[in-house]
C-alpha cells in the first residue's frame, strides 16, 4: 500500500514539474532579463543532471541484458545452453596468478600443470554492439611453464535428459586473440565407469566460429549417462590474452538421409 501511494506522490510531482517548465519555456519570450537570468542558471543545473542520468541510462540499457539465454538455434533444437559465466555475474570476478584447479563461478575450472602460474582468469563485461552475451571471460597468459591448459566447462544435468546417439551438439564461440593459438574442443560423457570422449580442433577465423560433435561416432549408452563436460584446449598459450565473448551449445537431431 505504502509502495503504490509513493509511485502516485512519485507521478504527481513528477507532472506538476513538467508542467512547471513547460509554462516557464512559454515565459521565455515575455520574463524580464533579470527574471529569465534566475530561470536559465536552473535550468542548466536540472539539465546538467539530465543529461548524467540520460548518458548513465543509455549506456545501461545498450548492454545486453543480464541472464540472457538468447542466441541463434540450429533448426530442430531441442535443448540449448549459455554457462552462468556468460550470462551474469560471478561471485569472484578475477583470479591472479591462478593455482591449478582454480573456480570461477560454479561452472568452470583452470586445469594446468605450471610450476610457477603466471596466469590471470576475468570475467568481463561485453559493452560492444556486437555483443548478445552479457559477460564473457578473458584468460592472459604470460611466461608459461606447463604441458597443458585448459578450461573444463562442467554441463548441466538436462544435457543428458533424452541425450541420443542421433544427436549433434553445437558449439559456438566468439573468441578474440591477441595472437594465433590453437585450440581444441573435447566433449566428454561419463557412463558407469567409461567416459565416451569427442575431440574437435576449433579453427578461430573471424571472431565467432561453430564445430559439432556427432554422437553417431561414439559408444554412449543412452540408459546409463551419468555427466558430461566440455574441455577447452589451449596449445602454446605463452604470452597471449584470450577472450571469449560468448559460448553456447545447442542439442539437434542429425538430419536423416
Amino acid at each position: 500500500m505504502a509502495s503504490a501511494i509513493s509511485k502516485f506522490l512519485d507521478h504527481f510531482v513528477t507532472q506538476r514539474e513538467l508542467a512547471r517548465w513547460k509554462k516557464a519555456a512559454k515565459k521565455a519570450r515575455t520574463d524580464d532579463l533579470s527574471e529569465l537570468r534566475g530561470t536559465r542558471a536552473k535550468a542548466k543545473a536540472l539539465k546538467s543532471n539530465l543529461d548524467a542520468l540520460l548518458h548513465e541510462a543509455d549506456a545501461r540499457l545498450a548492454l545486453p541484458l543480464l541472464g540472457s539465454n538468447v542466441f541463434p538455434l540450429p533448426h530442430g533444437t531441442d535443448w540449448s545452453w549459455r554457462p552462468e559465466l556468460w550470462r551474469g555475474p560471478v561471485p569472484a570476478r578475477g583470479i591472479a596468478s591462478a593455482p591449478a584447479k582454480s573456480r570461477l563461478g560454479h561452472e568452470i575450472t583452470l586445469h594446468h600443470d605450471c610450476i610457477h602460474s603466471e596466469l590471470s582468469l576475468r570475467q568481463l563485461r561485453n559493452t560492444r554492439a556486437i555483443d548478445i552475451a552479457p559477460y564473457g571471460l578473458r584468460m592472459d597468459v604470460f611466461a608459461f611453464d606447463g604441458s597443458f591448459l585448459s578450461l573444463v566447462i562442467e554441463m548441466p544435468d538436462d544435457a543428458l535428459v533424452g541425450l541420443r546417439k542421433t544427436h549433434l551438439i553445437r558449439l559456438t564461440m566468439r573468441v578474440e586473440l591477441e595472437k594465433p593459438l590453437e585450440m581444441f574442443a573435447r566433449l566428454n560423457i561419463t557412463q558407469g565407469p567409461n567416459t565416451e570422449q569427442i575431440v574437435r580442433e576449433f579453427p578461430v577465423k573471424g571472431e565467432e566460429t561453430m564445430i559439432e560433435f556427432d554422437l553417431a561416432y561414439t559408444d554412449i549408452n543412452e540408459e546409463r549417462l551419468e555427466k558430461a563436460w566440455l574441455d577447452l584446449i589451449f596449445e602454446g598459450p605463452d604470452m597471449n590474452q584470450v577472450t571469449i565473448r560468448d559460448l553456447t551449445l545447442a542439442r539437434c537431431p542429425r538430419a536423416e538421409f
